[in-house]
């Protein structure tokens, strides 16, 4: 009994449709990389403006967020910017300064979140006593030393900061590897001031 083959011109159909779906998907891809890239050039210019005096200095023209400061962890060689508001639509360039009653230069508590997946993929790997600084607006850096690291269920937790206390804080979903975005558990990292901002 011979099997059912199909002809030809089916065959032809189904290779040139599976190359077509192929190369979409590969521009895809390659369309979210280079639009990466091209994001964060265009955030340490605006950082650089920023520095300079400028204020709310937008990255791109419909921006509706700015730099607010650069967090920098030398263990982990990390050097990001971090944009005012944690929104989705700021949180996919990168990481984001969570909206309080004080400007995150006057802030002494400051809490920072980003995607586990990409600009806080790192906090898995920090240890205490590691050094992160940020570097405000105006240029001043602060110090702060990983005190601890815990996983916090924000259907029951309360993941804030104590406001007269000077601390970081930076917030990811978890676990690092999950399939499905977004969840309930949190990974925090809590980081104590080191020393006076300089």
């Amino acid at each position: 009994m011979n099997p059912i083959r199909p002809a030809p011109r089916t065959l032809t159909a189904l290779t040139e449709c599976l190359l077509a779906l192929g190369c979409w998907q590969l521009g895809e891809g390659s369309w979210i990389y280079a639009k990466a890239g091209l994001a964060q050039h265009l955030l340490q210019r605006a950082w650089s403006r920023t520095l300079a005096g400028k204020i709310a200095v937008k990255p791109w023209p419909w921006a509706d967020t700015w730099p607010v400061a650069r967090l920098l962890v030398p263990s982990q060689h990390i050097d990001q910017i971090v944009l005012e508001g944690a929104y989705g639509r700021t949180l996919a360039f990168a990481p984001g300064h969570v909206e309080s009653m004080q400007p995150i230069e006057t802030a002494s508590a400051i809490i920072l979140t980003g995607h586990r997946d990409t600009h806080f993929r790192f906090l898995q790997w920090l240890k205490p006593n590691e050094v992160i600084e940020l570097e405000l607006t105006t240029g001043h850096r602060r110090r702060y030393r990983v005190e601890e690291t815990r996983i916090a269920d924000s259907r029951s937790a309360w993941i804030g900061s104590t406001q007269d206390q000077a601390q970081l804080m930076m917030v990811t979903c978890y676990p690092f590897d999950a399939v499905q975005p977004g969840g309930p558990l949190r990974y925090v990292v809590t980081a104590r001031a080191d020393v006076a901002p300089s």
